[in-house]
């Protein structure tokens, strides 16, 4: 039997929810005709385009990775390359699957706190026909950020208007829009279609799905490369209902968005509970990351009882991640043994 343990390591970490779980048994039943031409995506379709508007397209995916290629390839020639934040996670994280699978160039961009702008992005604008420079095709943004930073919608139709009006495209990874959505009480479409957004990473694995997510295509000039782009990529589910079904159950009646209210509600009161015992938390704390800084000798000891990532090795800056799931009890727990730690009993 596998130990059950609460962390903060990630929210990749949590369960499924179990209406998810639910709405994948419910598909279970019978046939469906393979690779997408299924009830269950026709209906996904149907409620993607009332979120996000009439004429948008939704193509379900296994995972995140897959999804922010697929979407940077359809954005992009062989020749071309992508603005976006040095921390991003197309930069960082993915194993160079941007580069390696789309045979892009990544231009990236150091920024404090996770979020670019127009003034930053224009740095990377020079050299435009030069053939021995890979030439800016398009602008990827992370909401939130991989430093838990939030971009309001104002500052997305900033970023928009200055791609389109300099032959950029505007892709989003929205691996944690949800979130954003929660922090900003805003329709998910008031900071992505409506704000200038091209083309969407939808996530669904790190709000309570069991691995689902989606390219959403705003920009009606994307849509037909990336059904070929979706199998070259192999992210094309034969099976795709059971798929299509976790999107359902987090999107279609707001799901998503209530969990992610709980675990910005969580990251808030670990937000509080560290600050009122004097730990520094130099990065604000907008969605469900907390990123507070410990001796390496306090990590150590808390680590004992609680997963986390160390963020800043340097610094000694961590990160602290809530989830769909994750308690008031949680929290407290954390808190009481990090003020142990402090010597604050």
């Amino acid at each position: 039997m596998t130990k059950i343990w609460r962390g903060f390591a990630s929210d990749n970490y949590a369960g499924v929810h179990p209406e998810v779980l639910t709405a994948i048994a419910e598909v279970n039943d019978g046939h469906q005709v393979a690779y997408g031409d299924d009830s269950t995506t026709a209906e996904l379709q149907t409620l993607i385009e009332s979120l996000f508007g009439s004429g948008t397209q939704v193509f379900p995916v296994f995972n995140g990775t897959g999804a922010n290629v697929i979407a940077l390839q359809a954005c992009t020639d062989r020749w071309e390359a992508v603005i976006c934040a040095t921390g991003a996670h197309i930069n960082g994280d993915e194993g160079g699957a941007p580069e390696k699978m789309a045979g892009l160039k990544l231009y990236g961009i150091d920024t404090a706190d996770g979020k670019l702008t127009p003034e930053l992005i224009a740095t990377q604008m020079y050299d435009i026909g030069f053939v021995h420079r890979a030439q800016p095709a398009v602008v990827s943004i992370t909401q939130t950020t991989e430093v838990g930073t939030l971009y309001s919608a104002s500052e997305v139709r900033a970023i928009a208007d200055y791609c389109h009006a300099n032959n950029l495209l505007l892709h989003m990874d929205g691996a944690r829009l949800s979130n954003a959505a929660a922090a900003l009480g805003s329709p998910l479409r008031a900071f992505t279609v409506d704000a200038g957004v091209d083309i969407l990473s939808l996530g669904g694995t790190k709000i309570g799905a069991l691995g689902a997510e989606a390219v959403v295509v705003f920009n009606a000039k994307l849509s037909d490369s990336i059904g070929y782009l979706r199998k070259t990529s192999m992210q094309l589910a034969s099976k795709m209902r059971f798929i299509s079904a976790q999107l359902l159950a987090l999107y279609r009646d707001g799901l998503a968005v209530r969990n992610g209210i709980h675990a910005n509600a969580m990251a808030a009161r670990l937000h509080a509970g560290l600050e009122a015992l004097g730990v520094e938390i130099p990065n604000p704390t907008q969605a469900n990351a907390v990123f507070p800084i410990f001796t390496q000798a306090q990590t150590e000891q808390l680590q004992r009882d609680f997963k986390f990532y160390v963020w800043n090795h340097r610094t000694g800056q961590v990160r602290l991640m809530c989830s769909w799931d994750t308690t008031e009890a949680d929290v407290d727990a954390l808190v009481a043994a990090t003020a142990s730690v402090l010597g604050n009993k």
